[in-house]
């Protein structure tokens, strides 16, 4: 199936060819041609299935026809974090390169004038974090009750964040005669619930369960102690290539100290949680994705809708506490048919949580202590093609085995690219 087949309108297709989608991922094209029915959506899918693009598009092509009036706008999308709802702005405009249609992003850390000003002008889509959708409401700024398209995107972070009270504030300030798109990257029974009291009659939608972890991601259990938990987490990152990596912390506080500690040790980190405020989040954002830093320290709310291109690493300095977020975390690596690797660093007290992750994903993870890793990592071919073309002459009895290096003498032999002097031989 093409774009041309699923009903959108030239401009929009012209926005989707500039910006090199070539064909619609399956929820675009489950999604698509029922939201240009009219249909509610209940839909299930996670980051990187193609989420935004499936409400985006058919969004801009129903609002193509219309004029919006002064703080009254024609569509509201509710995500859960600032950074979400960025990432949803940028999409919006991607594919409305070739339209007028007008979109305000209330998000907090932005003064209020500047969005005001938007308001007043008028705008079709309404991109906005709860909380300050509602200061807005609440300050007379805006008004809901022109809104005809309502889309609520990762409900299933927006209960844990306690954002479900706000929802149902806004709610009902709407239309109820209005179509609503409520997208979640679970479906509990409290989430169905919660849809309940949204939808009317939704076509239920579900891409890529949590019933398996994908095939081309290497994901390993490294054993260690809470003690050695950062020393252990700087030997997987210099044994490892990594050319751009996440690591994920259950606590703003880890985070923090993750952070400093590889900046000591002379990583490129940045780092991503909610006590930083909205400018230095942003410039967080930009120098990963400029490739200035090439690993972010993150929690799941803050990194949760970042889509992030071309990441070949994920390091779980935590196991999560709901085992679906480990598979949405190392889900963010191995995309596009590229290979990943996952390592999750974990000690004895972790177990209880394991059992929760492979009862998930049902299977055994693969578990390993970090010594023993230490000691079967191989050098990759290119090195060990390198070494063995050397004209050494190996005596058998004192052949080296590869696989039996200690580890700070590996990690100096990676570091120097010089062959350490325990391993010449005469």
């Amino acid at each position: 199936m093409k774009f041309e087949n699923l009903g959108l309108c030239k401009e929009v297709l012209s926005s989707i060819n500039d910006i090199g989608y070539t064909k619609p991922t399956e929820i675009q094209k489950k999604a698509i041609p029922n939201i240009l029915m009219g249909r509610d959506i209940l839909g299930c899918a996670q980051t990187g299935t193609g989420k935004t693009g499936s409400f985006i598009m058919p969004l801009i092509e129903i609002l193509n026809c219309g004029n919006s009036k002064s703080r009254m706008p024609r569509s509201l999308i509710l995500a859960p974090t600032r950074e979400l709802a960025m990432q949803v702005s940028e999409e919006f405009n991607s594919i409305n390169k070739y339209l007028k249609l007008q979109m305000a992003l209330l998000i907090g850390g932005v003064s209020f004038t500047e969005q005001d000003n938007k308001l007043s002008k008028g705008v079709d889509v309404l991109i906005a974090t709860p909380g300050r959708l509602l200061d807005h409401i609440e300050r007379g700024k805006v008004l809901m009750r022109d809104v005809k398209f309502l889309v609520i995107d990762e409900a299933d972070r927006m209960l844990d964040m306690g954002f479900i009270p706000d929802i149902i504030k806004i709610n009902k300030l709407l239309p109820k005669i209005r179509q609503t798109l409520f997208f979640s990257a679970t479906l509990s029974h409290e989430i169905r619930n919660i849809g309940k009291d949204l939808l009317i009659n939704p076509k239920e939608i579900t891409i890529d369960n949590y019933s398996s972890t994908p095939e081309n991601i290497n994901s390993i259990f490294i054993k260690t102690n809470n003690k050695n938990k950062m020393n252990d987490l700087k030997i997987l990152l210099n044994i490892e290539t990594v050319k751009s990596a996440v690591i994920f912390c259950n606590k703003k506080t880890d985070i923090d100290k993750v952070n400093n500690y590889l900046q000591k040790n002379n990583f490129k980190t940045v780092c991503l949680h909610g006590n930083l405020d909205q400018n230095l989040r942003i410039k967080s954002l930009e120098r990963f994705k400029s490739k200035s830093a090439n690993i972010l320290i993150a929690s799941d709310v803050a990194a949760r809708g970042i889509d992030i291109d071309g990441l070949s690493h994920v390091f779980n300095f935590d196991i999560p506490n709901n085992p679906e977020d480990y598979v949405h975390r190392i889900g963010r690596t191995g995309r596009a048919g590229n290979k990943g690797k996952a390592y999750t660093i974990f000690d004895k007290n972790d177990e209880k949580n394991i059992l929760l992750i492979e009862k998930l994903i049902k299977k055994k993870v693969n578990k390993i202590p970090i010594d023993n890793f230490v000691s079967s990592y191989r050098l990759s071919d290119k090195k060990l093609t390198k070494f063995k073309n050397t004209k050494s002459k190996i005596n058998h009895k004192n052949k080296i085995k590869l696989d039996l290096l200690p580890v700070e003498n590996y990690l100096n032999f990676k570091e120097s690219g010089k062959i350490p002097s325990f391993l010449n031989t005469k």
